[in-house]
């Protein structure tokens, strides 16, 4: 149904279509990457204080022993593979929007140091908790 406003319908469906372009451009259209490399990036929440900072990551599928996160100077490296389930059989895929394979993700932190204090893998999103260094 749309709104009663026109050109906030206009806005809205224009920034969806965007959003959609953008992810399967990041999916996709990787030039160069090929292999072990990357192939998709998860989406990411970040918010904090001045003492902490909490970063929740879409994860969903990835085993907690095929994920890995260091801390890089100010930036924060999450890594990893999801791979596609084995019981699909001699199936045949009719449709496949879900990214499978090696991703990555950095996150440029503010200026501080920080460590991570907490990492919890649960309904398929990674929560970090980074709490800065004196």
């Amino acid at each position: 149904m749309r709104p009663a406003d026109p050109h906030a319908w206009m806005l809205t469906q224009a920034i969806e279509l965007l959003q959609g372009a953008n992810r399967l451009h990041r999916q996709f259209f990787q030039l160069g990457r090929a292999g072990d490399l990357p192939r998709w990036e998860p989406p990411v929440d970040m918010y904090g204080n001045e003492q902490a900072l909490c970063l929740l990551i879409a994860l969903p599928g990835v085993a907690p022993e095929r994920l890995e996160v260091r801390l890089e100077q100010q930036v924060l490296v999450v890594y990893g593979e999801r791979s596609l389930a084995n019981d699909f059989g001699a199936g045949t895929i009719l449709q496949l929007e879900i990214p499978y394979g090696r991703f990555e993700r950095r996150v440029l932190l503010p200026h501080a140091d920080f460590e991570v204090v907490d990492m919890l893998l649960h309904n398929g999103c990674l929560r970090l908790t980074l709490e800065r260094l004196p």
